[in-house]
């Protein structure tokens, strides 16, 4: 790479097309079982050698984000990579539900993973568990067979460090209610926790084994199984969400539901055409933050700019 040479990264929001809460651990983390699914919701990142010291620059986060954080473990790490100056356009909503964070983490791991090698990826996952619950998901480095080059559909459970491949999604698109107000993760789940949202071991188990074999084919997956555990503790703490999901059933969404600890709502439609119809009814209706998305197409991940 020469010093012009800019890589430029898109780091991809994802939807919980499930979220279904197990116990608490002693160290304080849930169990999960869940559903990623990248969408075409980016952050766009531009990755390039600096001249001495790594700089992150993101406007948009005050204070040390998951980027700076993934590329201090990486020095700690001892992994050769040189200095780095990153520069990330933040589109993904912040604390919204849908891993923007996380997914700029992953993208840094990612273009680790490029220049440094598949030798590399035990360091990269275990650096990948220490930033987040949901950055080894969000990175597709947990693949061993190169499947998972990209981020991509997977099931998700453990504290977030089991992950396997879930079946491709076929076509559809997501209208999505975002907040001017995000949502802290670990007061949603100590929420959780005080209202009695989560599940038993083997009622995760259960859902888990359901998740794996009932969803081959499906658009997200049955609509019965499309599940956030965390969603009553979401409204508990933010009440109007539940207008948010009144207006997407209003506007003939075949199913709404908060995404991950939210504030972020999404209701899922058949095709694009539908859910950019959709959204126009609910601008028209004065909602504003509606976005809308579909699934991510693992091609447009990355790509070299000169």
């Amino acid at each position: 790479m020469t010093d012009r040479d800019q890589v430029e990264i898109l780091a991809p929001a994802k939807l919980n097309l499930c979220l279904y809460l197990g116990p608490r651990r002693e160290d304080g983390m849930h169990l999960i079982s869940s559903v990623f699914q990248p969408i075409d919701l980016c952050d766009r990142i531009l990755i390039s050698e600096a001249d001495s010291d790594d700089e992150v620059i993101c406007p948009a986060v005050k204070g040390e984000d998951l980027t700076a954080r993934t590329l201090r473990l990486l020095r700690e790490a001892k992994l050769e990579l040189p200095p780095l100056r990153i520069e990330i356009e933040k589109r993904i909503p912040l604390a919204a539900g849908m891993g923007g964070g996380s997914a700029d983490a992953a993208a840094v791991l990612r273009y680790a993973r490029d220049h440094l090698g598949e030798e590399a990826l035990p360091s990269l996952r275990r650096v990948a568990l220490e930033v987040g619950s949901d950055v080894l998901a969000q990175s597709g480095l947990w693949s061993d067979s190169g499947d998972g080059a990209e981020a991509q559909r997977s099931l998700v459970g453990g504290i977030g460090d089991e992950v396997s491949a879930a079946p491709p999604a076929e076509a559809f698109a997501v209208v999505l209610l975002t907040s001017g107000e995000g949502l802290s993760t670990p007061e949603v789940y100590a929420e959780a926790d005080r209202i009695g949202s989560g599940r038993t071991g083997p009622e995760l188990v259960g859902v888990t084994e359901s998740l794996r074999f009932g969803s081959s084919g499906l658009p997200l997956v049955p609509v019965e199984a499309m599940v956030n555990d965390l969603q009553a503790a979401a409204i508990s703490l933010r009440p109007e969400l539940e207008e948010s999901l009144s207006a997407l059933s209003e506007a003939a969404a075949v199913h709404a539901m908060v995404t991950g600890s939210g504030p972020t709502v999404f209701g899922s439609f058949p095709t694009r055409e539908d859910a950019e119809r959709a959204a126009g009814i609910l601008v028209e209706r004065g909602r504003t933050g509606v976005i809308v998305a579909g699934p991510l197409d693992p091609s447009t991940a990355s790509e070299v700019s000169p």
